[in-house]
Parts: structure tokens; C-alpha cells; sequence
């Protein structure tokens, strides 16, 4: 399997020194380039068989007594590659926080309450088509010190695994409209000119009636239109 050289104008710089974290773990030294092998290209393999009947739908998969609190939203798109191509059978994974801005983490000490109904975490794998979708609720925005009166815009956070772990994308998407984004240090990390593939489009074709709001995010894996790293 041949690779297009990753194209960095698409992606955030390594080292962005007002998302203050990367300063401490971003690389200093040159990168080291890895020849790909086919132990890196093959395995594991992804597929629905290892999904659960609900792992898609974040509004179902935690319920304990009742419907978790927020905004109902529906989050779906198509995986692409560098060609415009439709990828199919990717692994996606999502992970936010609940409507309050809270996620259930241990490291999470923000006064927001949690959600007994709401774990914050999905998966499904995109079709013959490349599409996928996932039933959620809105995440809030939430406090994160990384400057002060730091506030991180609603956002929810992807990962997409194709035929090996070598090929994993990890990015977020955000909501249009945001006033946050123009404050936010991660989402100011892209590129201006590639900033745009970060953000959802508003769809009333994908809004469900008298149930949920929709959101369309398309998801290119490589190339000059890429979705960038956001990590």
C-alpha cells in the first residue's frame, strides 16, 4: 500500500505555543521516518461484529433510570480519502462531554454536575458508502486552565482507525456559530485556511423531527483537504 506524504499545511504544528501542553510534549528533535511494513498496514481488522446494537446511539447506551439531560443532536457524514473516494468498514470512535461540560473522568474536577444517564462515548464503523452516524446530546463548554478564563468550545472528540493502529486519525469537531472557537488555542492550532474542516454544517435534511437536531461532518483521512489532527 502506497501513502501520499502527509500534507502539513492541512495540520497543526507539533509545537503550538499557546496550547501550552504541546510545549511539554510536542517533539524538539527532527522525526524519524518509519518505513511501512506489512505487519503496519494489516490487522486488526475492524468490523460491526465486534459493535453492540446501541454503541452508536450515546442518547441509549448509559441509561440507568431515564433519557440523559441536553440538546438532542445527530452527528453523521462520510469518510473520504485524498481522492474524494468513500472509505468504508473505519472503525469511528467518539468520546464529549455531557450537556454541563463535564466528562466522567477522574481527572475531571469541574463543578458541572455529572449525568447518571450519559457516559459520553460511542463507536461505529462506516458503511459500504463510507458513512456513519451517531444520536447524542450537545456537549457544554468547559473551564481548562490553559490560560485565564480558558474555556473550551462545545466539541466532540473522533477517532477513526482503519486497517491497522498505524493509520489512526484523531481529531474534534466543533459547532457552528461558536463565539468560543475564535479564543480556543487547540482549534487556532490548524492552519486558517484548513480551520473550516473542523466545524459541523447545520443540516434540517439530517434534523429529525420533534427528536434531534443534525449536524453533518465529513472526515477526509489524507491530502491537501484533509480533517486536521486535533488532539
Amino acid at each position: 500500500m502506497t501513502f501520499l506524504p502527509r500534507d502539513w499545511d492541512s495540520h497543526p504544528p507539533l509545537i503550538y505555543s499557546d496550547y501550552k501542553s504541546t510545549n511539554l510534549r510536542g517533539p524538539t528533535l527532527p522525526l524519524v521516518p518509519i518505513r511501512h511494513s506489512g505487519c503496519e498496514t494489516t490487522g486488526p481488522a475492524f468490523g460491526p461484529q465486534y459493535l453492540g446494537q446501541l454503541d452508536h446511539d450515546l442518547t441509549k447506551n448509559a441509561q440507568v433510570n431515564g433519557e440523559p439531560l441536553g440538546e438532542r443532536i445527530v452527528v453523521t457524514g462520510q469518510v473520504r480519502d485524498e481522492s474524494g473516494h468513500p472509505i468504508p468498514n473505519t472503525l469511528i470512535e467518539v468520546w464529549q462531554a455531557n450537556a454541563a461540560g463535564r466528562y466522567i473522568h477522574v481527572v475531571d474536577d469541574h463543578g458541572a454536575p455529572l449525568d447518571p444517564n450519559f457516559m459520553g462515548a460511542g463507536r461505529c464503523v462506516s458503511d459500504d458508502k463510507g458513512n456513519y452516524r451517531f444520536y447524542t446530546v450537545k456537549p457544554g463548554a468547559y473551564p481548562w486552565k490553559n490560560h485565564h478564563n480558558a474555556w473550551r468550545p462545545n466539541h466532540i472528540h473522533f477517532s477513526l482507525l482503519g486497517p491497522a493502529m498505524a493509520t489512526r486519525l484523531v481529531t474534534q469537531m466543533y459547532f457552528p456559530g461558536d463565539p468560543l472557537l475564535d479564543l480556543d488555542p487547540i482549534f487556532q492550532g490548524a492552519p486558517a485556511a484548513a480551520r473550516h474542516r473542523l466545524v459541523s454544517r447545520f443540516s434540517i435534511e439530517v434534523t429529525e423531527p420533534e427528536f434531534a437536531i443534525g449536524y453533518v461532518f465529513d472526515i477526509v483521512l489524507r491530502g491537501q483537504t484533509a480533517t486536521p489532527v486535533q488532539h
